[in-house]
């Protein structure tokens, strides 16, 4: 953290200097009214708010390993992660949902590759619960060796948009024609972002 608490130390005088900065913050403390939630990996080479541009207000984000959405349990099988789903589409009445999945993902690495997760149990039991088999991840074993994990992580992002549209919440937006669900794919080392065009079936550069 040493690297940025200097930042953080200096970051409230550059609100206090510069009037558009105050106006804005000013505006966030009465609300927010965010133009999506964005579904991503909690990867620290994944930051939304710098390959998208948003700024503080425009993104509501649900982060997690693989960008994983549990399936929707009711209210019976509550999770972090649901009530966050529910919250922005139910109460926030967010017009979009986007899952972004990247390249080199861990997560899905870990899962294609069949590592032993055996030191870190919690994140085993996660991605087994979460993430679809490996043979419904990767195609082949060419596939399963890519370094870059790109077809495994596209199919992961499909999936989880089948899994999101099982909540009765977008659902029923999406039904209305209220909420568009997006499927992204984030090149770490490129900076490109591929769409999920379901006319084409394919993952094409945004």
């Amino acid at each position: 953290m040493r690297s940025l608490i200097p930042h953080t130390r200096a970051f409230p005088a550059r609100i206090r200097d510069r009037a558009d900065e105050r106006e804005h913050y000013g505006r966030l403390a009465a609300g927010q009214s965010p133009e999506a939630l964005f579904i991503s990996c909690s990867d620290a080479r994944v930051q939304p708010a710098v390959f998208t541009g948003a700024r503080p207000g425009q993104l509501f984000e649900l982060r997690t390993a693989g960008n994983a959405v549990p399936p929707y349990g009711g209210p019976d099988r509550p999770s972090g992660e649901s009530a966050t789903v529910e919250y922005a589409v139910r109460v926030l009445q967010v017009p979009e949902v986007v899952v972004c999945g990247h390249s080199h993902c861990g997560a899905v690495g870990a899962r294609v590759r069949g590592d032993d997760l055996a030191a870190v149990p919690a994140v085993a039991g996660w991605l087994a619960a979460q993430l679809p088999p490996p043979s419904e991840l990767a195609a082949d074993e060419h596939e399963r060796r890519q370094p870059d994990v790109s077809a495994a992580v596209q199919r992961h992002v499909r999936v989880q948009l089948a899994r999101l549209r099982d909540y009765p919440c977008v659902a029923e937006r999406e039904s209305a024609g209220e909420l568009t669900l997006r499927g992204w794919f984030y090149a770490v080392d490129t900076g490109q972002v591929h769409e999920l065009d379901t006319r084409a079936d394919a993952f094409l550069p945004l």
